[in-house]
């Protein structure tokens, strides 16, 4: 038996969703993030050394990152299911959808995060208005049009296709799911986003996904 160690409000999301799509049969192990750091407990680290969600077992299996994770699950339990033929453009469409959500998109989105958060972080108050500056030139000098420009990529990608791999809905749809939504919460589809807003329309109508938000528990991702 699969069993997803789910940690509320994040990627692990992802893995229910796939489960539900694949009709595998799983349990959930649940985690609650600190209150204050918002942060994973160290019960996680019983279950791998960093600590972090998502993080599924399986006959004494231990997987950790949510591309290793699709891809494992895909390919036990899968079939032919959610993923391209082979040797085929869309097959190459997937792998690199695939590996774009956390190896590229991810970053800014973090940095983002972060440097938006620092200047409410405990600190002396004459170094405050330094933070708060350093914050503001990083964010509108790098961080935001990096954004923007991955943004523009993915809306221009869907304008050729219904799904990012292609004309079916593939696992690549379930990895991207978080960084589109990351997105939308942070106000960053701005309104030049009609295919990421009717992709996002798409995946929360599927059956699958409801099943996984309704599994999983209240999924909110917060600024």
């Amino acid at each position: 038996m699969i069993t997803v160690h789910h940690l509320d409000n994040s990627r692990s999301q992802r893995v229910l969703w796939l489960l539900e799509e694949l009709g595998v049969d799983y349990d959930i192990k649940r985690y609650r993030r600190d209150s204050r750091t918002m942060l994973a407990p160290k019960s996680l680290r019983k279950v791998h050394p960093l600590g972090k969600s998502p993080v599924i077992t399986e006959d004494g299996l231990v997987i950790a990152e949510s591309g290793a994770i699709i891809e494992y699950l895909v390919d036990r339990h899968g079939g032919r299911k959610l993923v391209p033929p082979p040797r085929t453009p869309e097959r190459l469409r997937y792998t690199y959808w695939l590996h774009f959500a956390e190896g590229s998109a991810m970053t800014p989105l973090l940095l983002s995060l972060l440097f938006d958060k620092l200047p409410s972080q405990p600190m002396p108050i004459l170094v405050r208005p330094i933070v708060r500056a350093i914050s503001s030139r990083v964010l509108a000098s790098f961080v935001n049009p990096q954004i923007e420009t991955h943004r523009r990529f993915m809306e221009d990608e869907l304008a050729k296709s219904p799904w990012f791999a292609g004309d079916k809905f593939t696992a690549a749809d379930i990895q991207m799911s978080f960084v589109v939504e990351a997105l939308a919460a942070s106000e960053a589809l701005g309104t030049k986003s009609a295919n990421l807003s009717a992709w996002l329309e798409r995946i929360h109508a599927r059956p699958a996904y409801i099943r996984a938000l309704e599994k999983g528990g209240p999924y909110e991702l917060k600024r």
